[in-house]
């Protein structure tokens, strides 16, 4: 069972893939909280605290800068596959393309779980025991990072970009997801030192998470419910403590899946899987609340990651 959230050649990205992807700069093992704290273990219960919330707002937040940016509408959503084999899917034309498949310095029997993008097309995947690779969203060459496994109890984990403001800068955010009753909470990763740093946890609680964020600033989770045949939760962060501002319930997907989503052009793209039959490709659209399922996906997407210079509408 894969948890992820959140997040593919020929370049219609125009992302500086193949110089931003090199050498990695060995860094610290150290990886201590904002606080100097170790992170609590969350046991609490999931209770009516996420439907008290407010509904997802659809608006944009402060204007984004993307003067380093290529064409926003070129650019495109990235996912990886248990099977190993990364993709580009471009959401207008329901396209996908294989880049081709990922040949990491892995543990035999270990697979692809999470993905993120950066701003510069260069993709962070995380493997089933808890390595996190740099792959090259251009060619799917990959490289072993200095990033040590198990930083802060942070074993496995949902990750995605957001801008800090309204960029060009941006930090890579994870939410951990080690099959507790509920996470952690949200933490970061310094892609230079590859340090893994608490931010805080999530309140209320949420489980296991897939992130993705928007080039204005903004980062979201997305997971299925627990209880219940089906159904999932989409929900805005604070960037700065965990807590859970807004969420939206979107009837798709159900407790054991593999999942994966990804914001492009004001919508969520969100990727499902049983199992055996391949992945459901969904849209929530939360300007007006429809949600629908037009394509799918013959391998089963287990990341997703996507540039913050993508559309925000």
């Amino acid at each position: 069972m894969w948890a992820l959230a959140v997040m593919a050649c020929g370049s219609r990205t125009g992302l500086f893939t193949d110089e931003a992807f090199g050498v990695v700069t060995n860094g610290s093992d150290d990886a201590t909280a904002r606080d100097g704290t170790r992170p609590p273990t969350t046991d609490a219960s999931f209770d009516v605290a996420i439907d008290a919330l407010p509904p997802i707002d659809s608006s944009t937040g402060v204007d984004a800068d993307r003067s380093d940016c290529p064409d926003a509408d070129g650019t495109f959503v990235y996912v990886v596959t248990a099977e190993g084999e990364l993709f580009s899917f471009y959401p207008p034309g329901l396209t996908f393309r294989s880049v081709g498949p990922l040949v990491c310095p892995s543990t035999p029997g270990e697979t692809p779980f999470s993905m993120a993008v950066d701003r510069r097309g260069v993709a962070y995947v995380l493997y089933t025991d808890g390595r996190l690779f740099r792959v090259s969203t251009a060619t799917a060459a990959c490289t072993a990072t200095t990033y040590r496994v198990n930083q802060l109890g942070f074993e496995t984990f949902g990750m995605g970009f957001a801008s800090e403001g309204a960029g060009p800068a941006e930090r890579l955010y994870v939410a951990e997801n080690n099959f507790g009753p509920a996470s952690r909470g949200l933490g970061t990763i310094d892609t230079t030192s590859f340090v893994l740093s608490f931010v805080g946890p999530f309140v209320p609680p949420i489980p296991r998470a897939e992130l993705t964020g928007t080039g204005d600033g903004r980062l979201f989770a997305f997971w299925p419910e627990r209880t219940g045949p089906s159904g999932s939760r989409i929900a805005e962060l604070d960037k700065r403590t965990g807590a859970v501002v807004a969420q939206s319930a979107v009837p798709i997907g159900r407790a054991n899946d593999a999942f994966a989503f990804a914001f492009w052009g004001g919508d969520f793209w969100i990727f499902t899987s049983g199992g055996a039959l391949g992945t459901e490709v969904s849209r929530y659209r939360p300007s007006d609340g429809t949600t629908t399922t037009p394509t799918t996906h013959p391998q089963t997407v287990v990341g997703a990651g996507v540039s913050t210079c993508a559309p925000q509408l």
